[in-house]
């Protein structure tokens, strides 16, 4: 059986990745049945004041949701923010993938690659807030 948080962590890095990235690192075809062909929609989008508030509706985002069933069996589903519908049907693929046989391929292959790149980048987004860093202190005047 797998892990929920896996599954989240892996639904989250797929759905994350730039379709032109995911497209290079998987274009493999995999016999499958599609339960519910891409489509696109909207979601409303919540946000918190400083994170903790009560939450409020921010607005809509346009999303595309997949589901597909390998011929193995193994069902998978996929939203991804936007309109394209090739990244929704991979990233469901994948995610099929994932909970069969060939999930040590496709971690090697596919979620080992975007996990690095998004570190990459998180270090990158890192590097330049720090570079913008001020850091204010206060001297002590002589007078009383």
């Amino acid at each position: 059986m797998i892990a929920a948080e896996d599954r989240k962590s892996w639904m989250g890095l797929l759905a994350k990745a730039r379709p032109a990235a995911l497209a290079a690192l998987w274009d493999e075809a995999v016999p499958h049945e599609v339960l519910r062909a891409p489509e696109v929609g909207a979601v409303m989008v919540q946000g918190r004041m400083g994170g903790t508030g009560a939450p409020f509706n921010l607005g809509e985002m346009t999303v595309t949701r997949c589901s597909l069933r390998l011929a193995t069996g193994e069902v998978g589903h996929a939203t991804v923010q936007g309109r394209d519908k090739d990244h929704a049907r991979r990233a469901a693929m994948l995610d099929a993938l994932l909970q069969g046989p060939r999930r040590a391929e496709v971690r090697a292959r596919v979620l080992a690659p975007l996990g690095a790149q998004r570190a990459r980048e998180a270090e990158h987004r890192a590097a330049k807030a720090a570079a913008t860093r001020v850091d204010f202190f206060t001297l002590v005047r002589g007078e009383d």
